[in-house]
């Protein structure tokens, strides 16, 4: 099922998630089959359980197939209860959009190589190394379950816009 993505100045996007107690219970494994839904209908690379008004740390993220060079293939994925260790002190800049910020590009600073954790669907332990896109999107999808959206990360507001104003040449993806 569709859900509605909730946008930027909804309250549950400014909350700190609560860890899922039950991974097994079926509202679970139903809210991750509406995410997964939601965010192909949206055309996202991720989306988190905020994001649908539910205010619990799960966060779906993937890429079947690189949509260019910038853009790699990253696994699909169920994350439930995640922790995310920062790698090195290595950063780089990188567009982002989000479905919570729709219409929207910043250019956000991400650390460029990461280790998570959590467990997948089944309550089988995930730990895996990221770096660069793959890094960027579980970071991006991480800082909504602790009430952040991307633009509280901009640091150069010149880079902060509509995309239509910023890519004319591109059409709207988000996150």
């Amino acid at each position: 099922m569709i859900r509605q993505v909730r946008i930027m100045g909804d309250p549950v996007l400014r909350e700190e998630a609560l860890p899922v107690r039950d991974v097994h219970h079926p509202a679970v494994r139903s809210l991750v089959a509406d995410m997964w839904d939601t965010m192909a209908d949206e055309g996202g690379i991720g989306i988190a359980a905020p994001q649908v008004g539910v205010p619990l740390r799960i966060i779906c993220f993937g890429l079947n197939e690189a949509q260019s060079a910038d853009r790699p293939a990253v696994p699909r994925t169920v994350l439930i209860n995640p922790e995310i260790e920062y790698l090195g002190e290595d950063k780089e800049d990188g567009w982002e959009g989000c479905l919570s910020v729709p219409g929207m590009r910043a250019r956000i600073s991400r650390y460029v190589r990461i280790r998570y954790r959590g467990v997948d669907l089944e309550g089988n332990p995930i730990e895996r190394t990221a770096e660069g896109f793959h890094a960027r999107v579980v970071q991006h999808e991480y800082d909504h379950l602790c009430g952040i959206l991307y633009p509280m990360r901009v640091t150069d507001w010149s880079s902060f816009g509509f995309t239509k104003a910023m890519f004319p040449e591109q059409s709207e993806t988000d996150e």
